[in-house]
């Protein structure tokens, strides 16, 4: 059976078909993310950072300190970042018992493997200038423990958001003068003349050889 439509609405349909009728876009509504509660976010993420600031007092707000390590793959291991703990060889070379350091403020990630000695030692001395500069407080002011800092430096401490940043280095670029034998060497040709001699030095040499022997 066929079912012919009128001409002007220039649709022709074979066989017992349902007539086109598609229904799209049903209930959009439910798939639209909205985000109006973001200037309230900001309040109240705004709030928890000074409730918690006083409440750790005085202890730096942005957390522990973490080593610094390097990101994964050839393409990004220039880059350098924090990493999640100090590992317990690092630990071990600074001196820092792995139970005493979450206790004053250090990191510590028993999974970490030291693969670079460069990655060690940056690390080792980032736990040693912590060291030098940490200020324990004792948990009574009138009964001081062995560890805690003393009353001249206890005087002179000051609260800190964030412990040892981690900056990138920055190398140095030397600009050099292009002389003009430089300007003049054809690059291009040298290579192509060297990829020809590394391609028939074989042959080269062998019929070399051959004429000796003659």
């Amino acid at each position: 059976m066929e079912l012919l439509l009128p001409a002007e609405s220039g649709l022709y349909l074979n066989h017992n078909n349902v007539i086109p009728n598609g229904h799209f876009k049903k209930h959009w509504q439910n798939y639209v993310r909205t985000w109006f509660n973001q200037p309230a976010r900001k309040t109240r993420r705004r709030a928890a950072m000074q409730q918690k600031a006083v409440k750790i007092f005085p202890r730096p707000t942005a957390g522990s300190l973490r080593p610094i390590v390097r990101e994964q793959t050839l393409k990004y291991n220039m880059k350098v970042h924090d990493g999640r703990g100090f590992s317990l060889e690092e630990l071990k070379a600074a001196g820092v018992p792995k139970k005493l350091a979450p206790t004053i403020g250090i990191a510590v990630d028993h999974r970490r493997r030291n693969r670079s000695l460069e990655g060690l030692q940056t690390n080792i001395q980032r736990l040693k200038t912590y060291e030098a500069k940490l200020v324990i407080l004792p948990r009574r002011a009138k009964k001081v423990k062995a560890g805690d800092s003393s009353a001249e430096e206890l005087a002179t401490a000051t609260r800190v958001h964030t412990c040892l940043l981690i900056t990138r280095e920055q190398l140095a670029v030397d600009l050099v003068k292009v002389p003009d034998e430089m300007k003049s060497f054809n690059a291009y040709g040298k290579l192509r003349i060297e990829r020809t001699n590394a391609r028939h030095i074989g042959a080269r040499l062998k019929r070399a050889a051959e004429a000796e022997k003659k």
